[in-house]
Parts: C-alpha cells; sequence; structure tokens
C-alpha cells in the first residue's frame, strides 16, 4: 500500500474497513493454504486489491503481537510497523509526561495510545493514511475520545510552551534507517530548535545513532527490552531527568543513571563469576558505574564483559559461572569439549573476530548441559571462558 499515492492509500484502508468480510475471510482461511490459493478464492468474492491489502494487513497483525496485545485490532503498513513504539516501551515513555502532549510524526500511533492512556493527546502526522491508523488504532484500545489527529507537516508549527513526543523519519525516503541524526526528518536544526522553545519533551532516535554531542544539555536515555536494546530517548526541557545518560531496562523498568566520567572501574583477572552486561547500559556508556555500585570489574579495558569473585545480583547484567579459561585458540578450545562433551553450546562474543556458529559446529555435543562459551579479551589477551548460565537467584 506504500507504493500508491497517498489519497489512494487513505480511499483503500477506508474500503477494507468498510469491507469486513474480507479481513474474517482472511484471518479465518486454512493454515495451509498458500497465499495464491487464498487469493484465487477471495478474488472470486472479492476485488484484487481489497484482497491484497487484507493479506498484507494480517500478515502485519501477526508480527505485530510481540509489541501489541490488540495487535489483531489495529491497523499497520510496513513502514508504519517498523517504525512503531511497541507498548512496552512506549507506557515506559509515557510515564514522564503529564497534562496535555503534542505527538509530532505519530505515525501509526504506538506513542499516541500510550500518552493518551495519561492525558489528552494532539497527534500529527503529514502522511493522511498514517494518521487515518492512528484513528484506529487508538480505538481499538479504547483511547480514541483523548486524542485529535491532524494532517500536519510539524515543522511549520510552533512548540513554545508546549509539552511535545517526536518521532522523527530516520528512513528518508531510504531503504535502511540512517544512523546519521543529521538524516533525519525532520532535520537536527528543527530538533535544536524544538529543544529551545519547547517546554519539554523527548526525542525519539535509534539506539545505534549518533547521538554523541548532538544534544547538549539534554539527558540520553537508553531503553532495553529483553536484553536488546530497543530505543534512545532524548528528554529535554521540564523532563530531563537530573543526570546527562540513564539505561532502563525493561520489563524489570530498572534505572541506572549517571555519566561515562562519574566512574573508573578497575581490570582484574576472572573470578567465579563473569557478566554480560544489558546493552543499554553499555550504549549509555554506564559500564564503569555500574562497576562501581556493585563493585565488579572489568575483564579488559576495551571490552565489556565484567568479573567478580562473588555472585553479583544486578538486573543489568545476565551472570554466569566460571567453569574453566582457555586461550583462545579453536585447537584448544576443540580439545577441551572432546574431554568435557556439552549437549549444547552458546557461544558469546562482542569484539573478538570469531565465527561463531563455524566454530560450534566443531565442537563435541555428546554430553548433556548447556554451555556458554564466552570468547572476550582478559587484560589484552583472547580468552575462552567456559561457563554456565545462571538463570535464577539462587543458582
Amino acid at each position: 500500500m506504500n507504493s500508491i499515492c497517498t489519497n489512494d492509500r487513505v480511499e483503500l484502508l477506508r474500503r477494507l474497513r468498510r469491507t469486513p468480510d474480507v479481513l474474517v475471510a482472511v484471518a479465518t482461511a486454512a493454515v495451509d493454504s498458500s497465499e495464491l490459493q487464498l487469493q484465487q478464492t477471495l478474488r472470486r468474492r472479492f476485488p484484487a486489491e481489497l484482497v491484497r491489502a487484507a493479506l498484507t494487513l494480517r500478515e502485519l497483525r501477526c508480527r505485530a503481537r510481540c509489541r501489541f496485545a490488540r495487535a489483531d485490532e489495529m491497523w499497520f503498513d510496513r513502514i508504519g510497523l517498523e517504525q512503531a513504539t511497541g507498548s512496552l516501551v512506549a507506557r515506559h515513555t509515557a510515564q514522564r509526561f503529564t497534562g496535555e502532549v503534542c505527538d509530532w510524526c505519530c505515525g501509526i500511533g504506538g506513542n499516541t495510545i500510550a500518552l493518551a492512556a495519561r492525558g489528552p493527546v494532539e497527534a500529527l502526522d503529514q502522511d493522511a493514511a498514517k494518521c487515518l491508523m492512528t484513528e484506529w488504532n487508538t480505538e481499538a484500545w479504547g483511547v480514541r475520545t483523548c486524542v485529535t489527529v491532524t494532517v500536519a507537516d510539524v515543522t511549520t508549527l510552533a512548540a513554545t510552551g508546549r509539552l511535545v513526543h517526536i518521532d522523527p523519519d530516520q528512513r528518508a525516503g531510504r531503504q535502511l534507517r540512517s544512523r546519521r541524526v543529521e538524516d533525519c526528518v525532520p532535520d537536527l536544526a528543527f530538533l535544536s530548535g524544538l529543544i529551545r522553545s519547547a517546554r519539554g519533551g523527548a526525542i525519539k532516535l535509534s539506539p545505534a545513532a549518533n547521538l554523541a554531542g548532538r544534544f547538549p544539555g539534554c539527558e540520553t536515555e537508553l531503553i532495553s527490552v529483553d536484553g536488546e536494546c530497543k530505543q534512545a530517548s532524548i528528554w529535554f526541557g521540564e523532563l530531563r531527568g537530573t543526570h546527562d545518560y540513564s539505561a532502563s531496562v525493561l520489563p524489570s523498568g530498572a534505572r541506572l543513571c549517571g555519566h561515562p566520567l562519574d566512574a573508573l572501574t578497575q581490570v582484574k583477572q576472572p573470578g567465579g563469576w563473569v557478566y554480560d552486561p544489558d546493552p543499554a547500559i553499555v550504549r549509555a556508556g554506564l559500564l564503569d558505574v555500574l562497576c562501581e555500585q556493585t563493585e565488579l570489574a572489568r575483564l579488559d579495558a576495551a571490552d565489556e564483559y565484567l568479573t567478580s569473585e562473588q555472585r553479583v545480583d544486578s538486573p543489568f547484567a545476565r551472570r554466569f559461572k566460571l567453569s574453566a579459561i582457555l586461550p583462545g585458540n579453536e585447537r584448544q578450545i576443540r580439545r577441551y569439549f572432546r574431554q568435557h562433551p556439552a549437549g549444547e553450546v552458546e557461544i558469546k562474543c562482542r569484539h573478538l573476530p570469531i565465527q561463531a556458529d563455524a566454530l560450534r559446529r566443531t565442537l563435541t555435543r555428546t554430553g548433556r548441559g548447556r554451555i556458554t562459551l564466552i570468547m572476550a579479551r582478559v587484560d589484552g589477551r583472547s580468552r575462552a571462558l567456559v561457563c554456565r548460565r545462571a538463570e535464577r537467584s539462587t543458582d
């Protein structure tokens, strides 16, 4: 639906919504029927363009289920779903907002829904089809009466004295998301002006974006979900926190704040425990702050894996019990696993040039249990740390 003009996309969406029978037919089709067979069957009853649109929507709703509890009632297009903020992150972000909020570049309304659960929202996007999907999605979540949706170019609007959430387009006509903030639409100059004029707010960006030095005087928050860094939020004005950097780990909601220069940790040889820090902590530059607060230490100044003699419980790092330390030599690693075969081998590596899948295929796996092999630098030298995951606090 993205390849046709906006007016045609809007009309196609409206026709699809007015024809619920095609959506029901697609949703209840046999799982083992091919898309070609299904299209041929449905085209006897419905126009071809409606059948294609319904099949696309079914696919997108299935993909969205891991991010939206009511995905089967929501409306998406491909780019809208890729750029949408999932419910868990959106609710986390919305917690700082109170009162009336502008949700600029609202897309399909992921953030709008979460913000509207807390107060009135003015949602804007220059794409009329996205605005229509935001209307219907807020209706599906029961917050439609709290939302005003307007088709508008936000660069023509004033934000003076307002609370604003904005999700700039990081693709801007490209197939892949750009990591350069300068490539966003609206651009960096507009975002910088927004920070100066608005009462407060947040800018949603990719966690892989070149954030350093782009937003002086703001708080940069990195957000992860289940061990995957999902989003960077640039907080400004009255919604800025008291620290320059923060990392939030979801779903626990644990939060670490500080500055990368606030702490300097020691480098130590591996103790009885090894830790893989959450990527939000790493991306926020708060690894040494974490070490200082938990008495963990680095294995190497240029690597992120941590260690301790005694077990440390932290929501910001996954814990592993160390069994053996091997040279980072594949021949010696293979020899160890011939002598100590595992049932399953997980290989973790951050910076060393290791082909994990190729190495795993060479290891003897005729035993029992799961082993984690952490390939890391230890005081400048490549090492293979044989570990077992400690998932529970009693492990």
